[in-house]
């Protein structure tokens, strides 16, 4: 009833997503190279709304061909009529998802071949992908803790971008950086919210 009195007095409605997807098996680890390089990307670009999107798509393209390796999975989010408080969520959401394990991104990381023959790789890779958006959202503002309705929700996150509807994105992952690990127990401990796919 709300969303209907808002819509009619001409009010924007804003939609802010967090979607945690974990992947597992011993093949994950080159994900990470992708996920770094879309964050050099974003810390390029100094916060250009075209730059992050463009690697929101990256992401999520990427995301939806590992397909196979997705073991769990979670999202939350909130519908906003006023741009400060969408604001402030994704703020919030920010600061929460920096703070989960390994998630912090050091961009001084270099790539030496040579050392790479000894580094441990890790067999999960956890993502979380926040977003603000302009309008309706349904691909997001459902449960995704089910395969097919993951997949709808990447794809909507992709058409977000292509549609001129993002108004924030943030991507935090798990481990930040090659040579670190995630494990189970790190998992369950700092990740509560994931549900099996």
């Amino acid at each position: 009833m709300r969303d209907g009195f808002n819509k009619m007095m001409g009010k924007t409605r804003y939609v802010v997503s967090r979607v945690f997807v974990h992947l597992g098996g011993a093949d994950v680890a080159p994900i990470l190279g992708i996920l770094n390089s879309i964050a050099r990307d974003a810390i390029d670009g100094d916060g250009d709304m075209e730059t992050l999107g463009q690697g929101l798509v990256e992401l999520c393209e990427s995301l939806l061909q590992y397909d196979e390796y997705w073991v769990s999975a979670a999202n939350e989010g909130d519908v906003f009529w006023n741009e400060g408080e969408a604001g402030d969520f994704v703020n919030e959401l920010f600061t929460d998802s920096a703070q989960r394990y390994g998630a912090e991104f050091d961009i001084g990381y270099t790539n030496d071949s040579n050392q790479a023959l000894s580094i441990p790789v890790t067999n999960n890779v956890l993502v979380m992908i926040t977003a603000a958006a302009e309008g309706e959202v349904p691909e997001l503002e459902t449960d995704l803790s089910n395969i097919s309705a993951l997949k709808q929700g990447l794809k909507g996150l992709i058409n977000l971008h292509y549609k001129h509807k993002l108004r924030a994105v943030q991507v935090h992952f798990s481990p930040a950086q090659f040579g670190e690990e995630l494990t189970n127990d790190q998992l369950l401990q700092y990740y509560p919210e994931l549900i099996p796919l």
